[in-house]
């Protein structure tokens, strides 16, 4: 088989993947930001596209064609497929178009609305050649996919951004990306309920670093800047939570800010777990039926099955890839699973 590397063209990240004879040999992701220029996601590409090599087969799918630096999602789509196209500079190269399968870039135009935000069924694909009933769930940095798997199949019913949101398969709720007063209104702070300042002080990394559950400085998991441009340390975690709060760090214990991180992480994950059961009352996953995790935040898909009383299964170990290369490679889910595909 020949190499090929599969893209994953996100509005904040660009993540793509080798497989060199059906398996996994590298894995890279480096942040963007398209909406303040478009420049941001070619040099992405040609970054991604030099850490992997030369090879001559390309398979892409998009997410950043969502970013308002396109007047619309087809616009964006056409564009992204062009500068995908461009810097990979690889006459081989195909858009991955859901249900429709691979196709070429002549054919994007006529194909938007399957192309575009189409990764989420490359990777819940992959798993379903593994597991004949499942409950998928990818959770990145911004957003949570819930696929549920029958029969070796994607049961899905929405396609579209817009219908996966009203079907419950799509959750703007990321491991370390958006606003934490997304999911509550108000806290428990220094023992009264404290009405939420709608503002963008903090994010979810702030919230996980808070906790402990993502480590000082940059990393795979939040590669973002932070909202105030200082340290992506705890002790300016707990600073940006407090302005939610209409405090300084100083005003309560680390216990307390420590306190209110939980709140807004469980909040959170109540979220997610409202979708679930949208999911579970179509009787669509079977009782026995596992839970599939990946992306950054998979941690917790884990924390989500043992709450529903479901056995967990790590997407790294489903792909064909070395140990130290695995953990990346679910990081990455779509990118790694168009490469395998």
């Amino acid at each position: 088989m020949a190499a090929v590397i599969g893209w994953d063209i996100g509005g904040a990240h660009v993540k793509a993947a080798r497989a060199d004879d059906g398996r996994l040999t590298a894995v890279v992701q480096i942040a963007c930001a398209p909406h303040e220029s478009v420049a941001s996601l070619e040099q992405a590409l040609r970054e991604a596209r030099a850490a992997l090599g030369d090879v001559e087969r390309h398979r892409a799918t998009m997410t950043a064609e969502l970013s308002d630096a396109f007047e619309s999602r087809s616009r964006g789509v056409i564009a992204v497929a062009a500068i995908a196209a461009r810097e990979t500079g690889a006459p081989d190269i195909l858009f991955y178009a859901g249900e429709r399968g691979f196709i070429t870039r002549d054919e994007v135009g006529a194909n938007v609305d399957a192309v575009a935000s189409a990764n989420w069924r490359a990777s819940a694909e992959l798993v379903a050649r593994h597991c004949v009933d499942a409950l998928f769930i990818d959770v990145g940095s911004t957003t949570t996919d819930l696929t549920p798997l029958c029969a070796g199949r994607v049961a899905a019913l929405g396609a579209s951004d817009a219908a996966r949101l009203a079907y419950g398969e799509l959750a703007y709720a990321g491991f370390s990306r958006g606003a934490p007063q997304a999911y509550a209104a108000r806290a428990p702070v220094a023992g009264r309920w404290t009405p939420l300042v709608n503002e963008t002080f903090a994010s979810m990394a702030d919230v996980r670093r808070v906790l402990g559950d993502l480590p000082e400085g940059e990393n795979d998991a939040d590669l973002s800047p932070t909202a105030d441009g200082r340290p992506k340390t705890v002790e300016a975690s707990r600073a940006r939570l407090a302005r939610l709060a209409g405090r300084d760090a100083f005003e309560l214990s680390e216990a307390q800010w420590r306190a209110l991180a939980g709140f807004l992480a469980r909040a959170q994950l109540r979220a997610i777990e409202d979708q679930i059961a949208l999911i579970e009352s179509r009787d669509t996953i079977a009782p026995d039926a596992p839970i599939i995790g990946a992306g950054v935040g998979r941690k917790l898909a884990a924390r989500l099955a043992q709450a529903q009383g479901r056995t967990f299964i790590d997407f790294a170990d489903l792909i064909a890839a070395p140990p130290a290369l695995a953990d990346k490679a679910a990081n990455c889910a779509p990118a790694s699973a168009l490469a395998l595909l």
